[in-house]
């Protein structure tokens, strides 16, 4: 009978919810610590994991650099650009100055030749006149 009183004492501690349980064995940590294998394998994935951080980071700067770079070459073609543009319109100011002056030259030489094929159409007028009223001439 002793043994079924110590059965209920256990029994009516489960059944209070007041009364405090006490677990027979500790409890431990369900994850156990790492063994020596897990700890190189842990150390290994850990340089594993700096050496690709490394990489991405050397590529980061590469990328960085390399984008500088053609920044660097976009700027520098368009400066060559504006400058070409600048050269080309001064050129063209210049073959327009010289064109105007040509095509002025050219009209006075019209003018001139038209005022002398005058001249001369009218001096012949003259001659045939002075021979007609001048018997004296061959």
């Amino acid at each position: 009978m002793s043994q079924d009183r110590t059965n209920r004492v256990h029994l009516n501690q489960f059944s209070n919810p007041y009364t405090k349980f006490q677990y027979p064995y500790q409890v431990q940590d369900m994850n156990p610590p790492p063994l020596s294998s897990n700890s190189t394998s842990d150390e290994a994935e850990d340089q594993q994991l700096s050496l690709i951080n490394e990489r991405k980071q050397r590529r980061m700067i590469s990328n960085r650099e390399s984008a500088r770079r053609s920044r660097m070459r976009k700027q520098k073609h368009l400066d060559e650009l504006c400058s070409q543009v600048l050269w080309l319109r001064n050129e063209n100011h210049q073959l327009i100055d010289k064109l105007n002056q040509v095509s002025e030259c050219h009209d006075r030489a019209l003018q001139e030749n038209a005022q002398l094929k005058e001249e001369a159409s009218e001096l012949r007028q003259m001659l045939r006149d002075f021979q007609l009223h001048n018997p004296y001439l061959p």
